[in-house]
């Protein structure tokens, strides 16, 4: 099976598309299924924008309007998970996952699906110790802190993964494993986003709960995104009880923008016949009828259940537990194509100014979901909650109905393990002068063609790129691969497919190309960064900073389509 990972879509959903039908053409393949590892934003209107943590001078509609107001129909199965750039209330509408629009999957606060046989997990949002420990409390209309935090990730969800027993092929997350850089070249990292190398000489640079996912679940391949850079590892786990030695494959990609590393298509082998099925996982739906009663929906913190601490510390389920929920199923766990919109998508003909956000909505597949699988819906407890969203405004709940309805009513973890920051300081601007740009991968660079495609996978699994050693492809070439660091009896080389397209220069419309990045967003400050804040006192980053950490103090790069802002209120 053929599978194209995306890093950020950032709403490129037209392009990203376009970019897999090139692909197929040009090498005589069909792609199976798309991943997309956060900043999806599926925006539907004006009052999702407002829900979407960027300053509001980079919202904007995108596309993925068309595809849930039927415009358009996405030309391949789709999953995905959240990332921090995202509409938040309509992804709260949908905490254990559903459909976002026919064919786009999204996976809920943290989620299992099977796909050809293929066990695929996904954790969404990015990790802040702050709200690590509190319930999904949030609702809208949020807050600006609220914005923020409802796409924390949660010890629940973490907890519920680490209860998985049965193999996992693929995870995936939005911000990386901590440590991960240390299985891969991590002096290439630091070359090419060298404002992550006071976080990887510090250990800080990524995730702790994720890194504990990764620790015990030990799935064979591991896609992330956020850092906006294309990196891959190879991770060596220890040896089990039944000494068996486990490698995870991780591969984190860009954003989609001209000439970046942001698709990858990886060939893992399928453990059913075509035509493939979406399913739901029993063992997962066990688990989170087992755990249940560990939902909260309050912004008090609440530890997990933990050895000597808990009279039962271990969640994982039986045979027993897994087939009464395929019982409850009547054996059948093919996800149900029960999508229905619950608000009016954006017309452009008839655009709505000041759009407010929305009132907290609940969705007719979240309802059906945990009534069959017997579980809390927690939209439904903070519909009725008064204490559910601090600093925003109350409103009453609106009842997702059917589109054919004109009236669409509607433990505690080092602070150093924040994630880093997203943007770099070389983006997007090809124009600028060489001063900006890292100097390792020049050669590269001038001999990298608008659109780079690799070879088409030949027998055997072998990549039919020749880079050799080099991580990133041999820069003679204008085909470009990626291959992991190879274990010692050369068990793994070349089982990775190497097709990475690019989006013609220009395609992009220059003013989606700016970052996004505020005195209120997190992808630069220390909601993200831990040690990595931007200041006077730090290693210069690009010749063009201007010094200053002052107060109120604004810290540009002079480059005519970015400017990264930071502020005291950010700090921690």
């Amino acid at each position: 099976m053929k599978i194209a990972v995306e890093g950020c879509g950032h709403g490129e959903l037209d392009k990203i598309y376009e970019t897999i039908q090139f692909l197929e053409q040009k090498e005589g393949i069909k792609v199976d299924l798309l991943l997309c590892c956060g900043d999806f934003q599926s925006v539907r209107n004006e009052s999702d924008l407002e829900c979407m943590a960027v300053p509001k001078k980079y919202r904007t509609m995108n596309t993925f309007y068309k595809y849930y107001s039927g415009e358009k129909t996405a030309p391949i199965l789709t999953i995905f998970i959240g990332g921090n750039h995202e509409a938040s209330n309509y992804l709260a509408e949908l905490p254990y996952g559903g459909w976002v629009c026919p064919n786009i999957y999204y996976m809920g606060y943290a989620s299992v699906l099977n796909y050809g046989g293929i066990r695929i997990g996904g954790m969404s949002g990015i990790f802040k110790g702050r709200d690590y420990r509190k319930g999904h409390y949030e609702k809208p209309p949020y807050s600006q802190d609220t914005m923020r935090s409802a796409y924390h990730i949660r010890n629940l969800e973490v907890f519920r993964l680490q209860q998985i027993k049965q193999h996992m092929d693929i995870m995936m997350s939005h911000d990386w494993p901590k440590g991960v850089y240390r299985h891969g070249d991590k002096e290439s990292l630091i070359r090419r986003k060298q404002f992550l190398r006071e976080e990887v000489n510090s250990n800080s640079l990524g995730s702790g709960p994720t890194e504990e996912v990764l620790t015990a679940m030990k799935p064979s391949y591991w896609f992330s995104a956020h850092l906006h850079v294309k990196f891959a590892a190879l991770v060596q786990h220890k040896e089990g009880d039944n000494g068996e030695k486990k490698q995870t494959k991780f591969l984190a990609l860009d954003k989609c923008l001209p000439r970046r590393d942001f698709l990858q298509v990886v060939d893992i082998p399928h453990k059913t016949e075509p035509p493939f099925e979406l399913s739901y996982d029993a063992e997962w739906f066990a688990i989170l009828k087992e755990t249940n009663h560990l939902l909260d929906t309050t912004p008090d913190l609440k530890h997990m259940p933990a050895q000597f601490f808990s009279d039962r510390w271990d969640y994982s389920v039986t045979m027993e537990q897994i087939s009464a929920v395929k019982s409850a199923f009547d054996d059948d766990l093919k996800v149900p194509m029960n999508f229905r919109k619950t608000v009016p998508a954006f017309d452009p003909a008839k655009p709505i100014r000041n759009a407010q956000q929305p009132n907290m909505c609940i969705n007719p597949q979240t309802r059906e979901l945990c009534t069959k699988l017997g579980i809390t819906d927690p939209c439904v407890i903070l519909s009725s909650s008064n204490r559910a969203s601090f600093g925003g405004n109350q409103g009453d709940v609106s009842i997702g109905e059917d589109e054919d309805d004109p009236t669409y009513t509607s433990f505690m973890l080092d602070s150093s393990a924040a994630n880093p920051a997203e943007i770099s300081l070389d983006d997007d601007d090809e124009d600028s002068g060489a001063e900006d740009k890292p100097k390792e991968d020049s050669d590269a660079t001038q001999n990298r063609t608008r659109l780079s495609l690799s070879l088409p996978p030949v027998k055997g699994g072998e990549s039919s790129s020749s880079s050799g050693d080099q991580p990133f492809g041999d820069a003679e070439s204008p085909l470009k691969s990626i291959s992991f660091p190879d274990p010692p009896d050369g068990s793994l080389k070349g089982e990775l497919t190497t097709s990475t397209p690019l989006v013609p220069r220009g395609v992009i419309k220059r003013r989606n190309l700016e970052a996004y990045t505020s005195s209120q967003d997190e992808e630069v400050t220390s909601e993200d960064q831990g040690s990595s804040e931007v200041d006077s006192s730090s290693e210069p980053l690009n010749k063009e900073v201007v010094q200053g950490s002052g107060p109120g103090r604004h810290m540009k790069i002079k480059r005519r389509n970015q400017a990264i802002y930071t502020a005291d209120d950010d700090d921690e």
